[in-house]
């Protein structure tokens, strides 16, 4: 099987190449990604603890899910297809914004990414893929930002960056 390639961008999100994934990851090099987020109606976050196999940040609790973009598929048809292979799941997703970060890993992979983070709502229980994730959980977000404070190598990168920026703009929109 082939493995995975990532959609290369630049800075404005203008898709420059392809490379396989672990690759871009070895690299460094700036790719287009997503991360989802969904609250139930109550305005919780389901979170997931990514799975002790991953390749990086196995054990650490994330997001709903997250993954990268294939070539020509959109943000909202990626993390509809990503939200149904881990979650089990799939609702409506809107675009809430993007960002770029890179964090180096301690095994060596790099994670530089154009990150176009989604909301949505859903309401039951996950039926989670047991090779993506070990257990899930919905959390009121001022709850899971006083833990993040006091715990945050229990969280993946992106996820605290999320958080730290737009954690007042996200509590306006579990409102809506």
């Amino acid at each position: 099987m082939q493995e995975e390639k990532v959609v290369l961008v630049d800075k404005f999100d203008n898709q420059v190449g392809l490379m396989p994934k672990m690759e871009a990851h070895l690299k460094g090099l700036l790719h287009r990604a997503f991360s989802v987020i969904i609250f139930d109606s109550r305005g919780r976050i389901l979170l997931q603890k990514r799975a002790s196999t991953k390749y990086h940040t196995p054990n650490l609790w994330s997001n709903t899910c997250c993954s990268h973009q294939r070539e020509g598929e959109d943000n909202i048809s990626a993390g509809k297809r990503r939200l149904k292979e881990e979650m089990g799941f799939v609702t409506d997703l809107y675009n809430f914004d993007s960002f770029i970060y890179k964090v180096e890993f301690s095994n060596g992979l790099i994670e530089h990414e154009k990150d176009h983070i989604l909301l949505g709502v859903f309401d039951g229980n996950p039926v989670p893929d047991k090779y993506e994730v070990d257990e899930w959980q919905w959390i009121d977000i001022d709850e899971l930002i006083i833990d993040i404070r006091k715990n945050p190598e229990s969280y993946t990168a992106w996820f605290r960056i999320i958080l730290d920026k737009y954690s007042q703009s996200l509590k306006k929109w579990k409102l809506q």
